[in-house]
């Protein structure tokens, strides 16, 4: 059924969206009442049991152990027969892990070429070849016991006018940096915040230590240092505890603030957009509207040479078969199997699985299973192929469609995301999230009207039309692909708007 025909009201043809043929049930788009007549592609189901909005009804005996099927692929099989007409959820749906025979890619694709007729954004550009689309100043806290302090600092920023050009002195606490095991956490956790220290959104930053913490600052400030120029570092230490590294901090960002002002917006081809690709508190109707209206966007900007940056291994398994297919080479293709390989481990080691990611919110919202969840989560990403595969916060250097390895945690994934260095973050929600980022504009992008409405002062798109037979799946694509030029240009998400500054890094090892 093409979504576009779908009318508000509801009908017997209507009321249910039948995604692909091969597929044993389809979605309620309404909440639907025993003994509702249904027509889907001609064929007549009598509703059985109440099936609320977004989630499955059988549209044809499944046996049990029998494959259910939605998108063309399977997300589980039934524990008992499922008569037509019956909803189909946890209660009659076991979870098992796939195994593929992964079709890998025979050749090479060439990287995109930047686009002849490039559209462009109002942005910074930095000395490194890339493009600010803010121009802050960030205080960096080191570890845990200098986050108190880097707050403080930028706080003391809220009540002042600010020169011209510059968006904020935004603070970057944390509860990480010691009782850290010396090796692979430690690194990872450097990398997060160099990433975010020599961010093309930052002009300039400050590196705040306690002095006696396992992430020590001179790490930042040597020969390998993440920015070469207009980074301070300082510790409680050595400028007299709490106040005085106040005082002292204060007097440095007024000599930053000098040369961040003199930074003016300039035309910069979109070429030099990353965007970062998230989900969060979602529902199936993530899989049908928002994310695949995300990929329409993901796709026209790989077209160009900019880059989409898919994120959370934890929601692309089930689905990496997908992804292997669409690899540039090989190389990318086992390099994103190794991820995932590496992933599993990682929650062997605690006894979890990855089933464990859908929240009790994505299960009421329709979502059954991680593998239900992941085929749609993947859609983000488009139709591109899939040009590399970088570790958590790594840098991006890569034009087109790249993943990143990062939990399926929102605050967790994002600060990955900035800190490889996306610029934009485009994060879609059907639950309703809240989530930003303290110097990279978060927009957000419901699922669904409902969301859209009852939380009209966080969402910035409404991706619900597509359900209602507003917009298509292009033209909400094509709204995305339009705001990431306007929010790179100056224009301000609602995240922003609220002030939400959310920064988690990524702490994998023991605490000591």
């Amino acid at each position: 059924m093409e979504l576009l025909e779908i009318a508000k009201l509801p009908t017997a043809e209507n009321s249910a969206i039948h995604l692909n043929a091969m597929d044993n049930i389809a979605v309620a788009r309404v909440p639907l009442s025993p003994g509702a007549a249904l027509r889907i592609d001609g064929t007549a189901v009598t509703v059985r049991d109440s099936v609320p909005a977004g989630h499955k009804i059988a549209i044809a005996r499944i046996q049990p152990g029998e494959v259910i099927h939605r998108y063309g692929q399977s997300i589980g099989r039934a524990k008992q027969l499922i008569e037509p007409g019956s909803h189909v959820h946890t209660h009659n749906v076991s979870f098992e892990e796939q195994t593929f025979d992964y079709e890998y890619p025979a050749g090479d694709i060439a990287y995109p070429a930047p686009a002849k007729d490039m559209p462009t954004f109002l942005g910074y550009p930095r000395e490194d070849g890339r493009a600010g689309t803010r121009n802050y100043v960030a205080v960096v806290a080191a570890s845990n016991c200098a986050a108190h302090t880097a707050e403080l600092i930028a706080a003391s920023f809220d009540s002042e006018t600010l020169p011209p050009n510059i968006d904020g002195v935004v603070a970057f606490p944390h509860g990480e940096g010691c009782g850290h095991t010396i090796g692979p956490d430690t690194v990872q956790l450097q990398r997060t915040l160099a990433g975010v220290l020599a961010h093309p959104n930052v002009s300039a930053a400050i590196i705040l230590g306690l002095g006696c913490e396992v992430n020590q600052i001179d790490h930042y400030l040597g020969p390998n240092a993440p920015r070469s120029t207009r980074l301070v570092g300082m510790t409680l230490q050595n400028s007299g505890g709490t106040r005085g590294a106040l005082d002292a901090a204060r007097r440095e960002i007024r000599q930053l603030m000098d040369q961040a002002s003199a930074e003016q917006r300039v035309p910069v081809p979109a070429s030099k957009i990353v965007l970062g690709l998230n989900c969060g508190g979602s529902d199936s109707f993530s899989g049908i509207t928002a994310n695949p209206a995300l990929g329409v966007c993901s796709d026209m900007l790989a077209a160009i040479g900019a880059a989409a940056v898919l994120a959370e291994t934890t929601e692309i398994f089930g689905a990496e078969h997908l992804l292997v297919k669409r690899a540039r080479n090989r190389k990318v293709a086992e390099k994103l199997l190794g991820m995932v390989k590496g992933y599993k481990q990682y929650l062997n080691r605690f006894g979890g699985s990855f089933d464990d990611n859908p929240s009790p919110g994505n299960k009421e919202g329709g979502l059954t299973n991680i593998l239900e969840k992941s085929l749609g989560a993947v859609a983000k990403a488009g139709k591109s192929p899939l040009m590399d595969v970088v570790d958590y916060a790594e840098r991006v250097t890569s034009p087109g469609f790249v993943f990143m390895n990062t939990p399926g945690y929102d605050p967790v994934s994002l600060t990955g995301l900035a800190a490889g260095g996306c610029n934009l973050i485009a994060f879609t929600t059907g639950r309703g999230s809240a989530i930003g980022f303290p110097s990279i504009p978060v927009i957000k992008i419901a699922t669904n009207g409902i969301t859209y409405r009852r939380m009209i002062d966080n969402m910035d798109i409404n991706a619900g039309t597509i359900a209602d037979g507003d917009k298509s799946i292009e033209q909400v694509g094509r709204e995305i692909f339009d705001m990431v030029l306007k929010t790179a240009s100056g224009q301000k998400t609602c995240a922003e708007r609220l002030g939400h500054k959310e920064f988690v890094p990524w702490r994998v090892g023991p605490v000591l």
